[in-house]
């Protein structure tokens, strides 16, 4: 039977027996279209390690991260124990201060109350103090037992500060004396004082009582 073409493409097509050969239909695509798995190629390399090789890198992404992270967590913690540690100081100083100012305002007070508690005393002593007055002015304390009682209690009360104002001659100042009559006086330039009526007592920079004067005044 005549032919037409290659001669071997013409034997190709037969095989030994005389019969056709069907032509062989090779499916190369890498998914299957029925399981939707991928295929591989028949002696290929299966791509599982490519898989373990994806999942190692997101695990060590993931370990990198979470170094990341951790610093930053520990900063924030010891962030956290330092401003605590930061406030808990704050509130001790501020207790310590409270407390400082607490025991000065303390011992002012009692300082302020012994004070007062003498003052009172002394108060109630400055008419004793003047009946003595008196009597030395009399001639009644010049000598005797009374005058040396006289003299003691005088010297007990100055360890407290008792300071008698009784000065003459000196110039004079309305707030340790109280002028009851003014005289004029030759060759005074101020108001001096030119005698003393009735003793004044101070206690340090305290006036208890102001002395009672005759002031000579410039004529």
């Amino acid at each position: 039977m005549p032919h037409h073409g290659n001669e071997e493409e013409h034997n190709s097509s037969h095989d030994q027996s005389g019969k056709r050969e069907e032509p062989v239909i090779r499916d190369h695509r890498k998914v299957d279209p029925v399981t939707g798995e991928a295929r591989h190629p028949e002696g290929g390399q299966s791509s599982a390690p490519e898989a373990d090789s994806d999942g190692d890198a997101l695990a060590q992404a993931e370990e990198i991260l979470n170094q990341v992270e951790v610093p930053a967590e520990e900063s924030v913690a010891q962030g956290t124990e330092a401003a605590v540690a930061a406030e808990l100081k704050n509130d001790l100083l501020r207790l310590q201060a409270e407390y400082v100012n607490y025991r000065k305002r303390v011992e002012r007070d009692r300082a302020v109350a012994g004070e007062m508690a003498v003052i009172g005393v002394l108060n109630s002593l400055l008419p004793v103090l003047d009946d003595v007055d008196a009597a030395r002015q009399h001639g009644d304390l010049a000598d005797g037992p009374f005058a040396a009682i006289a003299t003691k209690l005088e010297n007990a009360l100055k360890t407290y500060g008792l300071t008698r104002i009784d000065e003459t001659g000196v110039e004079f100042d309305p707030t340790i004396h109280e002028a009851l009559i003014q005289q004029p006086g030759d060759d005074i330039e101020v108001d001096t004082v030119s005698q003393v009526l009735r003793s004044g007592y101070k206690t340090g920079e305290r006036v208890l009582r102001a002395a009672q004067v005759i002031v000579a005044v410039p004529a």
